[in-house]
């Protein structure tokens, strides 16, 4: 019941935060970037690490935030930038870390951790893709990926329950089968295709072709299972069940968005190639 009743609270809240976009799109996914690096980062305590917590975090917060400055042409970071903060994350394990406490492990973790965080700000250049004009059709656009990665999730649980009995991995996710998989997949698809030709099109001025619409909504789906798994992984490294109890129901943000994690940049580079704009 609590999941269910802050799943309708929260997805209106999402849309609508997609909906405004700009400096509250940005400001929404530094948020939960940060809490997405810290609790990246209280799991990597449980397995032995020591991450540069402070660090990582502020990392995570502030790219969503650059991605936003760059839109607007106020700032664009260079490369030269992010070899800076590389450099200095290093350097200060001299004197946070030293020899004794794992200095290598910890920058790695930090840095690793505040790029996985991090990768749902792709939400942000998906709302303001180039083919996507207005509010309406951004929003349309970033729901497409995100749709079908609900709709794995519908029917993995589904077939899964029904059908399931050869196992995926079990070691890394022992209640995820193989039926469980390809349902998934499967309802992926029809999502796909019944958005692409329903919402998409008449909503946001945009298409892609048949084949495009499959190979989407597949590569999506396969992201989506991949990024669900990953964290388990990190998980059960760790030997913790969720990433934190922030959410009612649900665990933490990593809990709740690890599918999308891995959804969007895919989607992102994937759309850039298929998407074609439509006569309105």
């Amino acid at each position: 019941m609590r999941r269910i009743l802050f799943s309708l609270v929260g997805a209106p809240l999402t849309v609508a935060i997609i909906y405004m976009g700009g400096a509250v799109l940005a400001g929404a996914l530094a948020l939960l970037s940060a809490i997405g690096a810290w609790e990246l980062f209280r799991i990597a305590r449980v397995g032995g690490a020591e991450p540069l917590d402070v660090a990582g975090i502020a990392i995570a917060a502030a790219i969503p935030l650059l991605v936003h400055a760059s839109y607007l042409g106020v700032y664009r970071v260079s490369l030269t930038a992010a070899v800076l903060v590389f450099l200095i994350v290093l350097a200060s394990s001299i004197w946070t870390r030293g020899v004794e406490r794992r200095p290598l492990v910890a920058v790695s973790v930090t840095l690793a951790g505040a790029v996985y965080a991090v990768l749902i700000a792709f939400m942000y250049p998906l709302r303001y893709h180039d083919y996507a004009v207005g509010a309406l059709a951004g929003t349309v656009l970033v729901m497409f990926p995100v749709l079908i990665t609900w709709g794995t999730d519908i029917g993995a649980y589904t077939f899964g329950r029904a059908f399931g009995k050869r196992k995926l991995i079990p070691s890394v996710s022992p209640a995820k089968t193989v039926a469980g998989a390809l349902g998934g997949l499967v309802v992926a698809v029809l999502t796909g295709g019944l958005y692409a030709l329903f919402v998409l099109q008449p909503f946001a001025h945009l298409r892609l072709t048949a084949i495009g619409t499959l190979l989407f909504a597949l590569a999506v789906s396969v992201a989506g299972q991949t990024g669900d798994l990953v964290e388990s992984l990190i998980k059960r490294d760790a030997g913790v069940k969720d990433s934190s109890k922030l959410l009612p129901g649900h665990g933490g943000i990593l809990d709740r968005f690890d599918s999308l994690l891995f959804v969007l940049p895919v989607a992102y580079l994937l759309l850039g190639h298929l998407l074609i704009p439509s006569p309105s």
